[in-house]
């Protein structure tokens, strides 16, 4: 065999190398895609869980509150039980600070207690600068920055005598001095005394986390249930373990990053028939030196172990480049992106390569597989030459089949797998009902060229150049599914794929103009949690405006109205992401103010209704018409409340869930009147910039440094729009390399069949046709076997869209979304397929139907 390999296949890479070149092309993209997802994620992930492990440290268990902050007074209680051996107060909160250009930077700041971090969070270890002051981490007004915050605020890479910087949280801004640095990765943060934070950044006797390390022996989940049954227990409070942060981003993740690598695999899918193409043509072409080898005793075992070496060769040099391309384009999207691919999942973070061998032998295995699946065709139609019909030119005998009932059979398995729930949350059912779903129908093609010309040809019998392409369409059944099985699975992905985005983008579209219904928006600048504009604490997660701002916008000239929002982080379930909360104008109706999922429910007398978003019905069990008791939990009102789950919205900026309600009814519970975001409807024919500077004009009369954010509607439609069309990017370019495989699987089958056919053509050159009605008859049949190919395509392409809208999405994203059909694009790819079958089969035509076509049949005179 390797003597074999190394002269008789030798030759025909060396007199082709280009043909062959394009098949390892096919697998080199298709393994370089998924593998450089892959790094793209693991390395992201793996940086993500590195930086919250130096921040948080590797305590037994963390208290933390379902939202904002707690009394410190649980600190006491916990240090001083005898199960707890060391236990580490922190107080944690968003603030800006002033960078060297004058931007503000989103800084994060931790205050700790110095004495108990050496243990629990060495990362977070104050360090002072040299010439710094001996008990600078003990003092007031000392600031800690690590390696991230310095870049961001554009300082010397080593702190200088006298450094400071000035820091807030809500409207106070404070002066601080840079004594040192901190070694903990991640987004940029500032590390302080903790008792210096709580006084000056108003927390005084709060706490948002406590650390705890365990006294040996201490049974964890007995020392939790014993707490949390304790009458005096704050309701609340919540014990995680220290990798829930990062499990729960993994988590958050994973839906996106199963997609991303699905959609990446689906050209090695279509790789596979390219090489299928190839060696469909290169066995076509050396069907008589296949037949001589036989005649001199390679046995038909033999010669299918030969194209399968072919093919291994073939898949083992495309896998091998395609895992160094792989690596690349991960270093340089990861340099250029981030590892955020468009996702949003790891923003601020910068991660370094992290080079797995065995995600390198999965996905170059992967490719291997996919080259040898794709030769596995053409080895046993070699297997299966007859000796002496081939060598005397003959070919092999259409080999029609009868596999209705196989395709039959796995387009009913894809539905009913279709039905089938997630399996931990990734849509396992819904891909292999994809995969059935297109190994079906391609199955089907010849049943489907029976069914469909069968009925067209006697329109045609008159005609001869038309009847000639049809009769060898019907008759050669067998063979045209095999020459256009490549471009049916790269056009019906290609379709499922398009239909999928455009549904997406046109919900997107729908769901901004009901959630977006102001002309003008008004947001204060995050600078952390806390009011500071009236003077009290606040559970929002942002920087607020008091009422009296809300209704001094309400009265400048140009403003028809106003209407407030304002969100909070919840922590129902320690082990999944944090909900939002949002307290929003809702005079207009719900209907008008929230994009609802079927009608609103009224609300019995004396409950409060919420409306929760699609996510909250699967994660949490918030079904319309029942009460949603851990809300209550978690808000830990004053008094007992009971919220009305009233109707079900849908939400694509919070994949984990959110819950909304009146802005009335979230004053009267929480008594908390700042809110975070203001619309404003701007009166008939006012001016959007007159009504803008007027508000900048009054943030600066009210307020010290007069930080607002302003934007438009357009504005923010534009952004989103923009953020979603970079979020499918990649699934952009993943089209665009099917379809260009597929197209090149068009050109390498009919040019296999074309070659194999010379005969043929010279026996029609011999009975009178001239050389442009045989290239008639040849672009006839491209154009033939590719409209059905088009018409299978387009049919297949959208019953896998209608699974990746109605299944795989809920399943993934927990979030539904309208069936769009872009006919007119759809239309069209179709007919740029046919249009350039047609021209590749007479490209072909014209390289078989040359002036010695006549010799062809010399031979048999």
């Amino acid at each position: 065999m390797r003597a074999l390999l190394s002269t008789f296949s030798w030759q025909e890479l060396r007199h082709h190398p280009w043909r062959n070149a394009a098949a390892v092309l096919a697998v080199m993209l298709g393994v370089a895609l998924a593998f450089s997802v892959q790094l793209i994620n693991a390395s992201a992930l793996d940086e993500f869980s590195s930086a919250v492990r130096s921040v948080n440290g590797q305590p037994d268990l963390e208290v933390r509150a379902a939202q904002g902050s707690f009394d410190e007074a649980v600190f006491g209680r916990l240090a001083r039980r005898p199960e707890v051996a060391l236990a580490s107060p922190v107080l944690e909160f968003q603030g800006l600070a002033l960078g060297g250009d004058g931007r503000q930077v989103p800084l994060r700041v931790i205050g700790v207690d110095a004495l108990a971090l050496p243990t629990i969070a060495p990362a977070l270890m104050p360090q002072s600068a040299a010439g710094a002051e001996r008990f600078a981490l003990f003092a007031p007004g000392h600031v800690f920055l690590n390696a991230a915050a310095r870049q961001a605020l554009q300082l010397p890479l080593q702190p200088a005598p006298g450094e400071s910087l000035q820091l807030r949280s809500g409207a106070t801004w404070q002066r601080l001095a840079v004594s040192g640095h901190v070694t903990a990765g991640g987004a940029a943060l500032a590390v302080m005394d903790i008792a210096a934070a709580q006084e000056l950044f108003g927390q005084l006797g709060q706490l948002t986390r406590i650390d705890l390390r365990l006294a040996p022996g201490t049974d964890r989940a007995a020392f939790v249930a014993a707490l949390e049954k304790s009458p005096d227990w704050p309701a609340g409070l919540k014990f995680a373990e220290p990798g829930d942060a990062a499990e729960r981003v993994s988590n958050l993740s994973r839906a996106y990053r199963v997609n991303l690598t699905v959609l990446a695999l689906v050209a090695l899918f279509t790789g596979a028939f390219l090489v299928f193409s190839v060696l469909a043509l290169s066995v076509a072409k050396r069907a008589q030196q296949f037949a001589l080898l036989g005649v001199l005793g390679l046995t038909p075992r033999e010669r299918l172990r030969l194209v399968l070496a072919e093919s291994l060769v073939l898949g083992i040099i495309g896998s091998a480049a395609g895992l160094a391309l792989g690596t690349a384009l991960a270093a340089f999207a990861l340099r250029v992106l981030g590892g955020d691919l468009g996702g949003g999942y790891f923003e601020g973070v910068a991660p370094r390569l992290h080079w797995s061998g065995a995600a390198a032998l999965l996905y170059g295995g992967l490719g291997v597989i996919a080259a040898l699946v794709g030769g596995w065709w053409p080895a046993r139609a070699a297997q299966a030459l007859p000796e002496a019909q081939t060598l005397k030119g003959l070919g092999a005998a259409p080999a029609q089949g009868r596999h209705h009932w196989l395709a039959l059979g796995l387009i009913g398995a894809g539905a009913a797998l279709a039905n089938l729930p997630a399996i931990g949350g990734i849509p396992v059912a819904a891909y292999l009902s994809v995969a059935c779903l297109l190994v079906g129908g391609i199955t089907a093609l010849p049943w489907l060229i029976a069914l469909l010309y069968d009925r067209v040809a006697p329109a045609f019998a008159r005609r001869v150049l038309p009847m000639l392409a049809i009769e060898r369409a019907r008759r050669m059944r067998g063979t045209a599914a095999v020459a256009v099985s490549g471009v049916v699975a790269s056009l019906s992905l290609a379709v499922a794929l398009t239909v999928m985005v455009a549904s997406f983008r046109e919900s997107v579209t729908h769901w901004l103009d009901v959630v977006l219904p102001a002309d003008l928006y008004v947001r204060a600048t995050s600078g952390g949690r806390g009011s500071g504009n009236s003077g009290g604490t606040s559970s929002t997660d942002t920087a607020t405006f008091a009422p009296a701002f809300v209704q001094a916008l309400a009265q400048l000239p140009g403003v028809a109205r106003t209407g407030t929002l304002r969100t909070q982080s919840l922590q129902l379930d320690p082990a999944q992401p944090a909900v939002t909360l949002i307290a929003r104008s809702l005079e207009g109706g719900v209907a008008r103010g929230l994009p609802l999922v079927g009608e609103a429910l009224p609300v019995p007398p004396g409950q409060t209704g919420i409306y929760v978003s699609e996510p909250m019905v699967e994660l949490y069990g918030a079904k319309p018409g029942t009460a949603f008791a851990p809300l209550a939990d978690a808000m830990r009102t004053a008094t007992p409340q009971v919220f009305f789950v009233a109707g079900v919205w849908r939400d694509y900026a919070r994949q984990f869930g959110a819950i909304a309600m009146d802005a009335r009814d979230f004053e009267r519970i929480t008594g908390e009147h700042d809110v975070s975001d203001v619309a404003l409807w701007l009166a008939p024919g006012a001016s959007e910039a007159e009504v803008q500077a007027a508000v900048r004009e009054l943030a600066s009369r009210t307020s010290r440094d007069g930080a607002v954010e302003l934007a438009s509607v357009g504005q923010i439609r534009a952004t989103s729009l923009r953020i979603f069309d970079r979020s499918f990017a990649v699934t952009y370019w993943l089209q665009a390399v099917a379809i260009a495989i597929g197209l090149f699987g068009i050109a390498a089958s009919f040019s296999a069949q074309v070659l194999a056919r010379r005969k043929e053509f010279g026996l029609l050159a011999h009975l009178g046709f001239t050389r442009r009605q045989v290239l008639a008859v040849v672009a006839g049949e491209g154009a033939a076997w590719t409209a059905i190919g088009a018409v299978a395509g387009l049919l297949l392409g959208l019953a896998v869209s209608v699974v990746l809208v109605k299944v795989v999405n809920p399943q993934s994203f927990h979030w539904s979304m309208d069936l769009l059909v872009p006919w007119v694009r759809l239309l069209a790819l179709c007919a740029a397929v046919v249009a350039a079958g047609t021209f590749t089969a007479w490209m072909a035509g014209r390289a078989a139907a040359g002036r010695d076509v006549v010799l062809a049949v010399k031979e048999d005179w």
